[in-house]
């Protein structure tokens, strides 16, 4: 098994006053030529938006772009029609594809918006600009793994032009799990401890902190205290 470990006080930072984002890849303008991806898993940020504030209308091209918001309340807008507030509990996939504009603010005055941004290089470019958002039930990751992602349109979760699929898992302390790596010739996995602490593989973990594995089939997870964790399993190469 290969392996790769970023703490989360190694992150790049950048605090804009109404941003605070936390960068586990290179992004803008934290630039890490040792930290530009997992395989195809290129942005993984950590954001923080302050009430009303958000990024004004931008475009974006051939990257599947997943949102998964933590607390608070996101408000999208773009240039499909699509109008929409996403919150915790709730998953956003948009394909950028040949080309898409889109807005996101903090629908909320009085209160941060937290949300993790995921960006996956497609292993299909120029493809017809798709929006999609579905609320899980939290209640179905409980010490279990719940898929939130996957390549396959009839499966649970968002599917992604890409073979790659994620999981959560809320995890009381002491709980033990396994993930069997759909993939395991060609794929990885990244595991980011959205709160709580947990080993995985033999890797003691934190909040915050990431953890890559390839070349291995299996992932085990304990946790050492309640913990919430997301999975994300992804080709190692870029297609």
């Amino acid at each position: 098994m290969n392996t790769i470990l970023h703490k989360a006080n190694t992150r790049g930072d950048a605090n804009h006053g109404w941003l605070h984002s936390k960068h586990t890849f290179s992004f803008a303008n934290y630039h890490n030529p040792e930290r530009m991806n997992f395989g195809v898993l290129r942005v993984l940020n950590d954001d923080v938006v302050s009430g009303n504030m958000g990024f004004g209308t931008h475009p974006h091209r051939d990257m599947e772009i997943i949102s998964i918001p933590l607390e608070g309340d996101l408000k999208h807008a773009d240039n499909m029609g699509n109008e929409a507030i996403i919150k915790s509990g709730d998953i956003q996939v948009m394909s950028a594809g040949t080309g898409v504009t889109h807005s996101e603010y903090n629908n909320n005055p009085n209160k941060p918006v937290k949300f993790l941004q995921i960006w996956v290089f497609p292993n299909k470019r120029h493809v017809t600009p798709r929006y999609d958002q579905i609320t899980l039930r939290r209640a179905d990751r409980k010490n279990k793994l719940q898929q939130i992602l996957s390549p396959n349109t009839n499966d649970a979760g968002v599917w992604i032009h890409q073979n790659a699929w994620f999981n959560l898992t809320d995890l009381d302390r002491g709980k033990n799990l396994q993930y069997t790596v759909q993939d395991p010739k060609n794929n990885g996995v990244y595991a980011f401890i959205v709160k709580g602490d947990a080993t995985i593989n033999g890797q003691d973990l934190n909040q915050r902190d990431g953890f890559g594995m390839w070349n291995t089939d299996t992932v085990k997870i304990t946790a050492n205290s309640n913990a919430e964790i997301l999975l994300m399993e992804v080709p190692m190469e870029l297609s």
